[in-house]
């Protein structure tokens, strides 16, 4: 006996259902008991008040009530699983942000760069306030630009701050991204063959100070990490650091999910800055397969009106999560109001219970 959607603990329990046609009949058939009683009375009068007060309505409201009651009881007892969106236990963001010179690019109105801080601000807003969020900031190498906080000015301000650079790093951005969500795990750029890089120190560690000494770590299932995710920003192809493919490995590994937004032309486009030009394009197909590898989500987003729809959609969906949960409770605070209000209305009507 099965509910589409819903999974049952102790589907057994469900057998009992079949005592509610039962009880129907049962029913049915002291009505028709009352109704033979009714016709043994020898005043007219009488049998008339008996024959109306059968075909009243509300006499039969209390008992369905009961009877769905009773089926509610007997679902909750089965202990049903349903998926249903509850408020995300998520507690920490990390927005690393491309701030490499393709930022430039006018494609998206005034500039792709300022397209990506007016719409990053606008997704602070819209997230809860306990929600931490950290600023990771990302060109030829990766930094932290804000630690995790829950002060949406020092937020601000830090995407006020962005300057510039060349080059695009999106691997560097998502292990600088693990390393700020775990920063006792021991993560850090320099046992991935990119020491050296500029603005790849890792977190919480002076420049004199020894590596950290690299912990073991056990892979969990992709996407199981509910307290905190990544949101990467980029519009173009990684140029120089870690492979993104490893990167996102390494947060499957530790159930982080990467969101990854794509702004741009996906055929390319050439800008100048500074005497060089370069031709960018968006590199979707790694973009896709980085989401789709931490059991996350990839956007387009080619357009000023875009980009803050995406950062709306990913506000709401990070605030919230649908998950498989025991309804039993809530089946059985229903049982218990349908037989509440049976009961009261019996005494109203008829000043009895049932």
């Amino acid at each position: 006996m099965n509910i589409p959607g819903v999974n049952f603990l102790w589907p057994e329990f469900l057998w009992l259902l079949l005592l509610l046609p039962v009880l129907v009949l049962w029913y049915m058939w002291l009505l028709k008991r009352r109704k033979k009683m009714a016709a043994s009375f020898s005043s007219l009068s009488i049998i008339k008040q008996a024959a109306a007060g059968q075909a009243s309505w509300r006499r039969h409201v209390p008992p369905a009530l009961f009877l769905l009651a009773l089926g509610a009881m007997l679902i909750a007892a089965s202990r049903p699983m349903a998926v249903i969106t509850l408020p995300s236990n998520q507690k920490t963001i990390i927005l690393a942000l491309d701030v490499s010179g393709s930022m430039r690019a006018t494609d998206i109105q005034p500039t792709r760069f300022i397209a990506m801080q007016a719409a990053a601000k606008k997704f602070l807003e819209t997230l809860p306030r306990e929600v931490k969020v950290g600023i990771v900031a990302f060109a030829g190498a990766a930094q932290v630009a804000q630690y995790p906080t829950l002060n949406r000015e020092d937020l601000v301000q830090a995407i006020d701050r962005f300057q510039m650079q060349r080059g695009t790093a999106t691997g560097n951005a998502i292990v600088i991204s693990l390393a700020t969500i775990f920063p006792d795990a021991g993560i850090e750029l320099a046992q991935m063959g990119t020491a050296g890089m500029g603005g790849n120190r890792p977190m919480g560690r002076s420049l004199n100070e020894p590596p950290k000494e690299k912990k073991e770590h056990v892979p969990v299932p992709p996407g199981s990490y509910n307290s905190a995710a990544v949101i990467m920003l980029t519009d173009g192809q990684r140029t120089t650091g870690v492979d993104p493919m490893e990167a996102s490995k390494m947060a499957a590994d530790r159930g982080v999910r990467v969101y990854t937004v794509g702004v741009g032309t996906v055929d390319g486009e050439t800008i100048g800055f500074e005497g060089w030009s370069m031709r960018v394009r968006l590199d979707e197909e790694t973009l896709k397969a980085v989401a789709s590898r931490t059991a996350a989500d990839y956007f387009y987003a080619g357009s000023a009106t875009d980009l803050t729809k995406v950062y709306e959609k990913l506000s709401s969906r990070i605030s919230t999560e649908k998950k498989e949960t025991e309804i039993s409770g809530l089946l059985a605070l229903l049982a218990a109001m349908l037989t509440v209000i049976s009961a009261s209305l019996s005494v109203l009507w008829f000043n009895r219970v049932m």
